[in-house]
C-alpha cells in the first residue's frame, strides 16, 4: 500500500464527505464529534485544493443549520437533502449516489479523490475511479467502523481512530 511517498505538492485533490457515516461513527464509537476542519487538513495534505464537498441530511427540526454553516466556515461547500420519512416510519437519508455522481464528474479534474466515509459500498467507485479515470483514491474513516474491503481498495487510509485528539472534539 503506498504510503505518504505517493503524495505530492502538485497534485490536484477533490474531497467528499459522507457527513452522516463519519457524525454517527464519531458518536457511537467515542461519544464525540468528528473535527471536519482537521479532517480536510489532512486529506489536502499540503496539495491543491480543488474542491471539498460535505453531504449531509437535513431533518424537520432543522438542529443541523449550525454545524453545516461551520463546516462551510471551515472549507466546505455543503449539499444537503430533506430526511426521508415512509409511510410506515421508516427513515432514509443517504448520499451514496450523489457523491458517486459527484466523484465521476470531478475525477477529470482530480488527481486524487479523498473519500472520507468508511461505507463499503463505495468499493465499486473507488476500482473506477482508480481503473477508469486514473486517480489515486484515498480514504479517511474510523477503522472500526469502516470497511476492511474499502481500506484495501484505497490507494491510502487514514484511520482517524490513531489520533483521536487531533480528529476529535
Amino acid at each position: 500500500m503506498p504510503t505518504e511517498t505517493s503524495k505530492f505538492p502538485e497534485q490536484r485533490v477533490g474531497i467528499l464527505v459522507d457527513i452522516q457515516n463519519m457524525y454517527y461513527s464519531g458518536k457511537v464509537l467515542y461519544k464525540k464529534k468528528v473535527n471536519f476542519k482537521e479532517v480536510l487538513k489532512t486529506g489536502v495534505a499540503g496539495r491543491k485544493l480543488i474542491r471539498a464537498i460535505a453531504y449531509g441530511i437535513k431533518t424537520i427540526e432543522g438542529l443541523e443549520k449550525n454545524f453545516f454553516d461551520a463546516l462551510q466556515k471551515s472549507g466546505y461547500e455543503v449539499r444537503t437533502k430533506d430526511l426521508q420519512i415512509f409511510p410506515g416510519g421508516a427513515k432514509k437519508g443517504d448520499w451514496d449516489v450523489g457523491i458517486t455522481v459527484d466523484a465521476i464528474k470531478l475525477a477529470g479534474h482530480l488527481d486524487v479523490v479523498v473519500l472520507v466515509t468508511g461505507d463499503g459500498d463505495f468499493i465499486p467507485l473507488v476500482q473506477y475511479l482508480q481503473n477508469t479515470k486514473g486517480c489515486r483514491v484515498e480514504v479517511i474513516a474510523f477503522s472500526e467502523s469502516a470497511s476492511g474491503k474499502l481500506a484495501e481498495a484505497a490507494d491510502d487510509f487514514i484511520n482517524l481512530s490513531e489520533n483521536k485528539r487531533k480528529f476529535l472534539i
